[in-house]
């Protein structure tokens, strides 16, 4: 049924198309990060293409972007042989190196995973172990050592990941926007995808559209589709290969702390079984301030990012913290931002 849908669709997309507007080489979909290196590394090295990136929203990278930890993970929760821990250890060089090379907002502060018990501790570990295969560096920290590196953190032991940093996410993004206009590409903003067939001739036509004036699109011939749509993407690809594809989501709550507090380091708990969850941790941004979380919510709705300022969301933070920050005064914690994973 999936396979018919989808061919009806392009027989409907043949016989109503019109010449279209603009032909081009490359569309990215979606310019978030991911989306604004696609487009970075297409106008790099094929300069004689065109390429376009395009985003539904005003600005660049609004969602899930600009609404995390912006942590440089190290590469050490995942297992050893997915595709995801090869790209985040490759990528992680890659990324301090253009960040040095093009000064960059970043901080290789490091990451404490803490064990509240032997349980913990074996869990840890078997972590250190898997690091060690993968070439990533990890040491261990008695408690005794704890205490005087982060007096205010408890811990019975601590991993340290010292490769782990944080990065100003939206001065990353404002680099690879200028780099794509500097090599001769465009960023299409407030722009919507309203319809994708493929052509009789090659490529595909995709109609594109500016609100309000949605009842006018633009035809487009492209030879590629980039879909880096995050929290849209299944939507993009559903306007090809109708009803194939749906994202759940899970919201993460953040709360500012303004409670003095010398913290040197991001403090991560133990993980839970499975990798069920990272647990909610403490995290500093460029300034030094101290924020924490996320904790996870599922969710239907990909544009609430409501973050609750009641009393037992508060508790429920408070109890998770504590664990590792017993000094943490739940008067201090103010409701910051959510995003949307």
């Amino acid at each position: 049924m999936l396979a018919r849908n989808a061919v009806l669709a392009s027989r409907r997309c043949f016989a109503t198309s019109k010449t279209p507007d603009l032909e081009i080489d490359n569309l990215v979909v979606g310019a978030g990060v991911v989306g604004l290196a696609i487009g970075e590394k297409l106008t790099a090295t094929r300069p004689s293409e065109t390429t376009i990136v395009i985003d539904k929203n005003k600005r660049i990278g609004e969602e899930t972007s600009s609404r995390n930890s912006e942590v440089i993970h190290a590469g050490i929760y995942y297992p050893k042989d997915s595709l995801k821990t090869a790209l985040c250890i490759r990528g992680k060089g890659m990324l301090y190196q253009l960040l040095s090379e093009k000064s960059m907002p970043y901080r290789k502060v490091g990451k404490w995973v803490v064990a509240q018990s032997e349980e913990q501790h074996a869990y840890l570990e078997t972590m250190h172990q898997k690091a060690a295969n993968l070439g990533v560096e990890t040491y261990f920290l008695s408690k005794d050592q704890a205490a005087k590196e982060e007096p205010n953190i408890r811990a019975q032991s601590v991993l340290v990941s010292p490769s782990t940093g944080i990065i100003d996410s939206h001065a990353f993004m404002d680099y690879l926007q200028q780099r794509i206009t500097e090599n001769g590409g465009d960023v299409g903003l407030h722009t919507m995808i309203r319809s994708i067939c493929p052509s009789e001739g090659g490529g595909y036509l995709v109609e594109l559209a500016t609100p309000p004036h949605t009842d006018s699109p633009t035809t487009v011939l492209c030879r590629r589709i980039f879909n880096s749509g995050g929290l849209h993407a299944d939507k993009v690809s559903n306007l090809l290969m109708p009803n194939r594809y749906k994202l759940n989501y899970a919201r993460g709550h953040y709360y500012a702390y303004s409670s003095p507090c010398d913290i040197r380091h991001l403090i991560y708990p133990c993980p839970e079984k499975h990798l069920a969850g990272l647990g909610t941790h403490l995290t500093l941004d460029m300034a030094g301030r101290i924020k924490f979380g996320p904790d996870v919510q599922w969710v239907d709705d990909p544009y609430d990012y409501t973050v609750p300022d009641d009393a037992d969301k508060k508790q429920q933070f408070v109890e998770a913290i504590s664990t590792f920050l017993p000094s943490i005064r739940r008067d201090k914690l103010q409701p910051d931002y959510a995003g949307i994973r």
